[in-house]
């Protein structure tokens, strides 16, 4: 991904480690609790997006669970703005305690539906992403009054999602958008196939 981490960085990943598995042997936040997989599955898959983000973004992350990709994103990319919604409460209590130890800024853990947020952030983030969210369409319907002009929508997906992809592009595009391009690739270790889908809206919409 051509990233490079500091000696800081790291520290601050493993302890984002150690407080996941601590926080989800009482809170049930992610069915992955070992090491290896946490820094594969979790932190290197979120950081996939990290080529596709600059410094003039503002993110938006949808259904972001335990964080991802929201705090590794944040982790290597202090200044972009963030903000992660989730409508499950423990969740976000986990969020916002990580961001407090880490000491992150220009981040807000929001604990809310997608859908409040229309009328407080409306076309406020130049990138909104999912991970494993939710429908492609449905994605798109939920995201789409909140991406500012010449935004873009990015899912994360799992292997599979190929048929979805194909099944949605038709509802997509009733939306006003298109699919520009899919990225897939391969997790370290043999531990999975992704795939990145980006979503503009249509210059005539």
């Amino acid at each position: 991904m051509g990233l490079s981490l500091s000696e800081q960085e790291i520290g601050s990943f493993e302890l984002y480690a150690a407080e996941l598995k601590k926080w989800n042997s009482k809170v049930n936040l992610t069915a992955i609790t070992k090491d290896k997989e946490i820094a594969v599955k979790h932190f290197v898959d979120s950081l996939t997006l990290a080529p596709y983000i600059t410094a003039d973004d503002r993110l938006l992350d949808i259904g972001s669970g335990a964080g991802l990709p929201v705090i590794p994103l944040k982790i290597i990319k202090p200044d972009v703005p963030m903000v992660s919604v989730d409508a499950v409460a423990k969740k976000i209590h986990f969020q916002r305690h990580i961001i407090r130890v880490l000491n992150l800024q220009h981040i807000e853990a929001v604990h809310a539906r997608i859908e409040d947020l229309h009328t407080t952030h409306r076309h406020s983030f130049s990138i909104i992403t999912s991970r494993a969210f939710t429908r492609l369409d449905r994605f798109v319907d939920l995201a789409s009054p909140l991406l500012a002009d010449n935004g873009m929508l990015i899912a994360m997906k799992g292997g599979e999602a190929e048929g979805e992809i194909a099944e949605s592009d038709d509802a997509v595009s009733k939306h006003g958008f298109t699919i520009t391009s899919v990225h897939h690739y391969t997790l370290p270790h043999n531990m999975g196939e992704r795939v990145l889908t980006f979503i503009k809206r249509d210059k005539a919409a």
